[in-house]
């Protein structure tokens, strides 16, 4: 008898999360089902969340791994807050996660693993499969490690690999239920198992069970069905935030027609910018995994001195191990990127979870007066173009730049749509090859009237032989010296040509024109602040918001955008640290809100917080 065909709904949105032991992989599940449905289309943000030990002890609650997408056929700006669908793999993947799901949600569980044993380790009494706790939720029963050893029994696998196969089931089960796509996992699989043509087998095997299962299952009665979202024309591809810094780079070295050197110590999470980087070596990239951070910036300062772009990536720890050659770079006045993907602090913190806390240690974090320009990607795809920008800088006014991403952004996607190369800004540079003094001399400390930069020589030119070390430089000429009036100067010359940097202004969303409150943000916060803000006024409550890319030096209208609103609302995944610089620098009573969990502010969090101030002031 054929099986009737199932009614197909159409949805709006979808948040779906799948969540196991860190060895289950639900970070490759996710990202599997992220780019079907990228192929579809939809509108893509994720957010994985894994813990910080290699692995945990199997089937407790610190080992639990995450993978959230939130997909659309229209423009999102965030993973979602709450989960329509979680997929958990064993009790501690339901019990780590069931307090995020509304009522309704459906949880699609893998019945095999709520065994005694595994129940006791997160502290359940009972099964929740059967004690009445789940009662308010869609859930669905499934034995997906006994059924992926029977779809794979044929193939003569061992049953420790076809147990590894069950997030294969599921994402056959998930790209069913929402019709993706399945033809790119399927090469996916026969590229990454090309050795293994026994998981290979395994593998699709696995995924087809699973597909098939809800093709033929009572269990789902309905399919689902999410339409493109309408975007702009041109080629798309689905990226992480460490994937386009690595390539924003690349295009830099390419429009500053110089090589790129990255000096890196591998360090979660920004290892994976160092990974994809060394990957492009035919763009003139050189990449070097150093012994500690203090060797991989020196490195990067000596190929700046050299005449590349000279860049490297940390997160706060390293960023602090830096923090010295850092400030030689600033006496140097050579064009230095440093990448700081933040995580949570102090000390090794939480190495795999979200924060915004380096702020402070970006602008102020050196000895002596040693300003430098910083600057802050907002999502996935911005880090890209926020690449370049810090390499445009760095390379035009002859500073250090503190590029701020975060463990959200970082490992974080969403389609971002390829540029023409060619469209992208020429921050070409012109080495002096000739002695700039009127007596024929080479001044290395002579500086461009409009940038205040100084020349970049590259060792070896004749007749431009000089001086450079940390000791303090004699205006032009560049000599050692320890005169109090020359300090003096320098020291304001270098403050003076970070603040003088022209950054464009910063912009304002606010459709009404009415708003009273504006909300300010930076970095990460971008998409739950404007998830939250056009919430708020699909409502029709008015509510502004704008947005800091440039944190060093901030945009020359800031102070007035900042006197044109009744309050201001400063969110920040750390205690204040924007907050308390634009009170003391505008004088302007801004009002923080502050979250340091270790996790990204949700859209609905942050509505309900403004829906207050704009309605009770």
């Amino acid at each position: 008898m054929a099986v009737p065909a199932k009614r197909v709904e159409q949805l709006d949105r979808v948040v779906i999360r799948f969540a196991g032991d860190s060895g289950d992989g639900m970070q490759l599940t996710g990202d599997r089902f992220t780019s079907e449905t990228a192929q579809l289309g939809n509108d893509i943000s994720t957010l994985p969340n894994f813990p910080a030990e290699i692995r945990a002890p199997a089937g407790t609650l610190p080992g639990v791994s995450s993978f959230q997408v939130h997909f659309a056929d229209y423009d999102i700006l965030t993973p979602g807050d709450s989960p329509n669908v979680l997929v958990a793999m064993n009790p501690a993947a339901l019990k780590a996660n069931l307090a995020d799901l509304p009522t309704g949600a459906d949880i699609i569980v893998n019945t095999d693993e709520f065994t005694r044993r595994n129940l006791t380790k997160v502290g359940y009494p009972v099964s929740p499969l059967e004690d009445g706790s789940l009662d308010d939720y869609a859930l669905h029963p499934v034995a997906l490690t006994s059924m992926t050893i029977g779809a794979l029994a044929e193939l003569g696998v061992a049953k420790k690999d076809a147990e590894r196969a069950k997030n294969m089931f599921a994402l056959g089960l998930l790209s069913w239920m929402y019709s993706r796509p399945f033809e790119s996992t399927i090469r996916f699989l026969e590229r990454k198992f090309a050795k293994r043509p026994d998981l290979v087998a395994a593998n699709k095997a696995a995924f087809n069970a699973g597909w098939n299962f809800g093709e033929t299952t009572e269990d789902f009665s309905v399919r689902y069905e999410v339409k493109p979202a309408k975007m702009l024309p041109g080629t798309y591809r689905n990226i992480t935030g460490n994937a386009a810094l690595a390539l924003g780079l690349v295009a830099a070295g390419v429009r500053a027609k110089l090589p790129v050197f990255l000096g890196a110590y591998p360090i979660t999470p920004a290892s994976d910018i160092l990974h994809e980087l060394s990957k492009h070596k035919r763009f003139g990239i050189t990449t070097m995994q150093a012994e500690d951070e203090i060797a991989a910036i020196g490195a990067a300062v000596g190929a700046a001195y050299g005449g590349a772009l000279g860049v490297t990536t940390t997160s706060g720890p390293g960023v602090a191990l830096k923090g010295e050659t850092i400030s030689l770079a600033i006496a140097l006045e050579l064009p230095l990127v440093i990448i700081d993907v933040q995580r949570a602090g102090p000390s090794t913190g939480m190495p795999t979870k979200t924060e915004q806390a380096d702020l402070n240690m970006a602008l102020y974090g050196r000895h002596g007066e040693a300003p430098l320009a910083v600057i802050a990607p907002r999502s996935p795809s911005d880090c890209f173009h926020a690449a370049i920008e810090a390499a445009r800088i760095a390379l035009k006014y002859r500073t250090p730049v503190i590029l701020l991403s975060d463990n959200y952004v970082a490992n974080g996607s969403e389609p971002w749509l390829l540029p023409d190369v060619y469209d992208l800004p020429d921050i070409s540079v012109d080495f002096t090859t000739e002695p700039n003094g009127e007596d024929g001399r080479f001044l290395p400390y002579l500086r461009d009237p409009e940038t205040l930069a100084r020349p970049w020589a590259i060792p070896g030119t004749p007749g431009l032989e000089h001086r450079i070390g940390g000791l303090e430089k004699a205006d032009k000429t560049g000599d050692i010296s320890y005169d109090p009036a020359n300090h003096e100067l320098m020291v304001r010359i270098r403050a003076e040509r970070i603040e003088s940097i022209p950054v464009p202004d910063v912009e304002i969303e606010d459709p009404d024109e009415v708003a009273r409150v504006l909300v300010l943000g930076w970095g990460s916060t971008y998409g739950p602040i404007g998830a939250a803000c056009r919430s708020l006024r699909q409502r029709g409550l008015p509510i502004a918001q704008a947005h800091l890319r440039h944190l060093s030096p901030l945009p020359a209208n800031l102070g007035e955008v900042l006197k044109a609103y009744d309050k201001v609302i400063i969110p920040e995944m750390n205690l204040g640290q924007l907050a308390h610089v634009i009170r003391a620098r505008y004088l302007v009573d801004a009002v923080p809100f502050n979250q340091v969990s270790g996790l990204p502010f949700t859209a609905a969090t942050l509505e309900n917080m403004l829906e207050d101030v704009v309605k009770n002031g």
